[in-house]
């Protein structure tokens, strides 16, 4: 037997869209690390973790997730969630589990890719293992009724962290366009939507699952700041029912 670190997706906040395995993987754990702000209130992740696990083995860890400008202090905070990670693997024994529960997918914009490179180097032999979890976008994309893709159509999926000039070239395509991150240049993302004509059919939600949650069409952006993790789904331009099978 191996030690095993597993990212485990929880999704975008709604306990119910845990996947069986993910609250399997949860409960045999002998620890579940959830990565905390520096600040120290309690991270949607670990939120959801509380629902299907106990509090007794969930271990917070400090990542800066809020340090966009000091690349060397945001390194050196996922090396020391890294170490940490590596004595509780080391606790739980040759055969020990540590989860790691990441909100959204392990594979897509998480944390836990940063962790896994510092586990792999400090602790050569470690199984790294990933179970999936359903995206914002999946969970937007049902809560409104919005189609992300079908026949030939691309999909196309921005982090709007950098600023809207990716989305910009996105909405220039054919195909249906996803943002994350865009909650803080919400006027911006309005603009390039109305500047493309990709406004009309466009949706965009926040706090998704939970009671917070807030989901309207993208014309009623104003420019007001949105909360951080908001989504924007931009579906392609269709004429007619398989009209680009």
């Amino acid at each position: 037997m191996s030690r095993r670190l597993v990212g485990v997706g929880m999704g975008p906040g709604d306990p119910e869209l845990v996947t069986v395995k993910g609250v399997r993987v949860l409960r045999e754990a002998h620890q579940v690390v959830v990565p905390v702000m520096d600040s120290g209130e309690t991270g949607r992740a670990e939120a959801t973790v509380l629902h299907h696990t106990g509090a007794e083995k969930v271990v917070r860890v400090v990542f800066a997730l809020n340090e966009r400008e000091d690349r060397a202090r945001r390194e050196a905070a996922w090396d020391a969630a890294g170490e940490q990670v590596v004595a509780l693997l080391r606790e739980a024994g040759e055969d020990g589990i540590v989860a790691f529960a990441t909100i959204g997918d392990p594979n897509v914009y998480s944390t836990f890719t940063y962790l896994a490179q510092t586990v792999r180097r400090v602790m050569p032999g470690t199984v790294v293992e990933t179970v999936p979890g359903i995206t914002a976008m999946q969970d937007l994309a049902a809560r409104s009724g919005t189609v992300l893709a079908e026949g030939v159509e691309p999909l196309t999926l921005v982090p709007v962290t950098a600023g809207s000039a990716v989305l910009r070239q996105a909405l220039e395509g054919p195909g249906t366009v996803v943002a994350y991150k865009f909650g803080r240049i919400a006027a911006e993302v309005a603009a390039a939507l109305r500047e493309t004509g990709r406004t009309d059919g466009a949706v965009w939600g926040s706090a998704l699952g939970l009671p917070e949650e807030s989901i309207r069409p993208a014309a009623e952006l104003d420019g007001t700041p949105q909360p951080y993790l908001s989504t924007l789904i931009c579906p392609a331009r269709r004429d007619s029912r398989g009209g680009k099978l």
